[in-house]
């Protein structure tokens, strides 16, 4: 096994709570409060859909009432923006991706300038074996704010894990520890760039004998 894959094993062991943040980012935005991580292994691979999370766990509760409630403002007002975004993040909540992904995109539809919902869809494409059309779509993100650090955060998980890259991960993990290093997300970033380190760290030091 070559050194770098033994690393992104070892340093994988290390990211539970900043794992977390894959599906939880998009409730750091609404509420302020940082979610409970959930296992490593459960975080690091994409979700399938249906009433099953990654790593086999049970998909939160979708709140039906909330959705009908919802859809009935949409649908006597179908340019509501704030109605559209609010029912994505309903499905978002629930992991059920593809519903979340129709309503997201929609959402960008009405208004394509906003950085939170350009990432969020990121974050469902990813859970949904898309990757690339994950990263693609952070970048976009990025244009629109170049220092949004919830993007910066995600595109580093997504790299990390959906692409096995942990360089690029940790440029983009460094860059949110620099914008903010206070903040939730930027004490998110410096943990998995300790994690790194201490994988390379103990990957790297001679044998003692």
């Amino acid at each position: 096994m070559k050194l770098d894959a033994v690393v992104f094993t070892v340093a994988g062991m290390a990211f539970g709570v900043i794992l977390g943040w894959i599906i939880g980012a998009q409730q750091l935005a609404r509420t302020g409060t940082v979610p409970a991580a959930q296992p490593a292994a459960a975080q690091a691979a994409p979700a399938t859909g249906g009433g099953t999370a990654a790593g086999g766990r049970a998909a939160p509760v979708l709140d039906q009432a909330r959705v009908d409630q919802l859809n009935a403002t949409i649908k006597g007002n179908p340019k509501d923006v704030s109605s559209v975004v609010q029912l994505a993040n309903v499905y978002f909540d629930a992991e059920r991706w593809p519903d979340a992904i129709s309503w997201y995109e929609r959402a960008l539809a009405l208004n394509p300038k906003d950085p939170d919902v350009s990432t969020d869809l990121g974050v469902s494409y990813y859970y949904t074996n898309r990757t690339e059309e994950a990263l693609t779509r952070f970048e976009e993100s990025l244009k629109i704010n170049p220092k949004h650090t919830k993007t910066l955060l995600n595109k580093g998980i997504v790299l990390a894990f959906g692409k096995e890259d942990l360089k690029g991960a940790a440029v983009e993990w460094q860059k949110v520890v620099d914008i903010a290093p206070g903040s939730p997300e930027g004490e998110a970033a410096r943990r998995a760039l300790e994690g790194v380190a201490a994988a390379h760290a103990n990957q790297t030091a001679p044998s003692q004998q």
